[in-house]
């Protein structure tokens, strides 16, 4: 095995699978993981183009800042190349990212400035206009704009797409290929290349329901009223400048429920831990494959890795809030509880337990109260202000008991009262202890009791 110079020497050159546990119809679907690039995503390949084809020709020179706006992966794959290079990086995300890339760009360097997801173009906080005027009070700055660089479909047309013909030849071709469109680099890109090498290869695009392309495509109008979509990276509420679609003649709307239990899936029946664009992607193509009737190869990007999003669609206690996974229901206060203590859910701690455990706990779980418990006995409870009031003044007391600073007056709610009775509760400043005579079922908070509000109005 060759040793390389540079991390952006793995770019590119991405392996194919072919899904074996996944119900394709009478299609065989091969899964191109681009997932297996060094940022993780297909977007290190423009990340790489847009800035050398600049540093050519002498739009950038050494030690510049660089400034995008991205919804996505881009930002990673720029900031792995700027990296390399010295650049300084400024990327404007929306606010929707996943914390893991946000951790993941400021510890490769990027400055990150987040703002609003919910505007849309025009808007002065639109992560692309706000982008652009960064750029232009920046001195010296040079805005890459992915949305309207040619550069961008460049890596494709010149790149991904030859790699892909190269791939598939040996499996008798490529009859058709699913892609998501965010700046439509890739689409743009691969349609050029395979209108010229490979024109009887259908293109279908994958897309959020919300995003205007999927209706664009199939009936022909372009609406100018988009809606909200928790999937990253792909979707759009208007045409990119560099968008070319007069090749794809097909289009999937995919919810983002869909989109997150096919990428759960994936990684259930083919171990490929991607991202939520590509449970898109591939719901779309599942979908084109099982539609068919006669034999074809068919082609969808795993477009980036599922280690940006574990803390959304990869854990339950997310998924549970939002809906998108089915959660037994009895028609009372249970429906509320999000870590059932039955269930051994629900984090605990012991009256004996040092403080300095019950801090930790909370910190490591994102909970700002804990049951106490002796057994399975609800003893007391203690929340973040009571382990402040305890230790305040004298740090040595985080080694105190638990129980110490817990309370052992209970506000207890009875399982079958009415949701009404949730508010004097809160009202108080306390959470809800949901009981069933003496038997202690769970928590409930005010943001468990939002979360219930929404789902049933989804």
């Amino acid at each position: 095995m060759a040793i390389h110079d540079s991390i952006l020497e793995l770019v590119g050159n991405t392996p194919i699978i072919r899904a074996r546990g996944l119900d394709t119809g009478p299609c065989t679907l091969y899964l191109k993981l681009e997932s297996q690039n060094p940022g993780g995503s297909i977007k290190d390949r423009i990340g790489l183009s847009m800035i050398e084809a600049a540093e050519q020709r002498g739009d950038i020179r050494p030690g510049a800042t660089l400034v995008e706006g991205t919804a996505g992966n881009t930002g990673i794959g720029l900031a792995l190349v700027a990296q390399q290079k010295g650049y300084k990086l400024i990327l404007v995300v929306p606010d929707k990212m996943s914390r893991e890339k946000i951790f993941n760009l400021k510890a490769m360097g990027a400055q990150v400035v987040l703002t609003r997801s919910d505007v849309a173009k025009g808007h002065p906080d639109y992560y692309q206009d706000l982008a652009k005027a960064i750029a232009d009070r920046t001195p010296g700055a040079y805005f890459i704009n992915q949305f309207g660089n040619q550069d961008n479909p460049a890596a494709h047309e010149s790149g991904t797409g030859p790699e892909i013909l190269r791939q598939m030849a040996g499996v008798g071709g490529l009859d058709a290929i699913v892609f998501g469109c965010g700046s439509s680099g890739t689409m743009t890109g691969l349609s050029r290349c395979f209108a010229a090498h490979s024109p009887h290869t259908e293109l279908v695009l994958a897309d959020p329901v919300g995003s205007i392309l999927e209706e664009y495509i199939n009936r022909g109008t372009l609406s100018d009223k988009s809606a909200s979509w928790m999937v990253e990276g792909i979707g759009e509420d208007f045409l990119p400048p560099i968008s070319d679609f007069t090749r794809v003649k097909q289009a999937y709307a995919i919810s983002d429920k869909e989109s997150f239990l096919t990428a759960r899936e994936l990684l259930e029946k083919e171990g490929i831990l991607g991202g939520s664009s590509s449970g898109t992607l591939l719901a779309a193509a599942l979908k084109y494959c099982r539609e068919q009737t006669t034999p074809k190869n068919v082609l969808v990007f795993v477009c980036d890795t599922g280690n940006k999003y574990l803390s959304k669609m990869y854990n339950d206690y997310w998924m549970l809030d939002n809906g998108f996974l089915a959660r037994e229901q009895h028609g009372d206060l249970r429906d509320l509880i999000l870590r059932p203590f039955a269930d051994r859910d629900t984090v605990v701690v012991g009256a004996n337990d040092l403080l300095v455990t019950a801090w930790q706990r909370m910190k490591l779980y994102d909970v700002s109260q804990l049951p106490v418990m002796d057994g399975d006995q609800l003893v007391g409870i203690v929340d973040e202000s009571d382990v402040l009031l305890h230790v305040y003044g004298d740090e040595a007391r985080f080694r105190d008991p638990v129980a110490t600073a817990m309370v052992s007056k209970l506000d207890k709610v009875d399982v079958r009262a009415p949701i009404e009775a949730l508010l004097p509760v809160f009202d108080r400043g306390h959470v809800a202890i949901v009981t069933e005579g003496e038997r202690f079922l769970g928590l409930i908070t005010r943001i468990d009791l939002l979360n219930y509000l929404r789902r049933r109005v989804q």
